[in-house]
């Protein structure tokens, strides 16, 4: 092999070995900022780690809006039919959030009680989160079937 096919085949070599370093780089960090969704079924089945941040979705179980007068704090469950998961969030909520709702909140498993830094609304009064259908089409909840 000549010097030069030499130089080349080193270049192409460092070149490969550059384009898997970034690529896994990218890859991993990915998968850390990733937001997966989970139904409260899906919560009550799995261990999840104190730190992972997800999206929790379901509707707002009846009864359950305990505000705080002092501060934004407010407190509910969510459902899917099957299991409840305790939400936490301080904050101003979505002016369409209410009891028997679908939402989707943010946040972060602690001590089985949910800590959200977000909380989303459905949009108007026949707008489902398509995430929010599923599971509760699994549980086989009626308001799955409603419009």
């Amino acid at each position: 092999m000549t010097p030069t096919r030499k130089r080349r085949a080193l270049f192409v070599l460092v070149l490969l070995v550059g384009l898997a370093a970034a690529t896994t780089v990218g890859i991993v960090s990915m998968n850390k900022n990733m937001m997966f969704f989970l139904s409260p079924s899906d919560v009550q089945a799995h261990q999840l780690p104190p730190d992972r941040q997800f999206r929790l979705g379901g509707l707002v179980v009846d009864g359950s809006v305990n505000r705080n007068a002092d501060n934004l704090a407010v407190e509910f469950a969510v459902t899917d039919g099957a299991h409840e998961v305790p939400v936490t969030f301080s904050g101003i909520l979505p002016d369409l959030f209410r009891e028997g709702q679908g939402i989707i909140a943010h946040g972060t498993l602690r001590n089985g009680r949910f800590e959200a830094h977000e909380v989303l609304a459905k949009h108007d009064e026949t707008y489902m989160p398509p995430e929010v259908k599923r599971a509760l089409e699994k549980t086989g909840h009626p308001m799955a079937t409603q419009p």
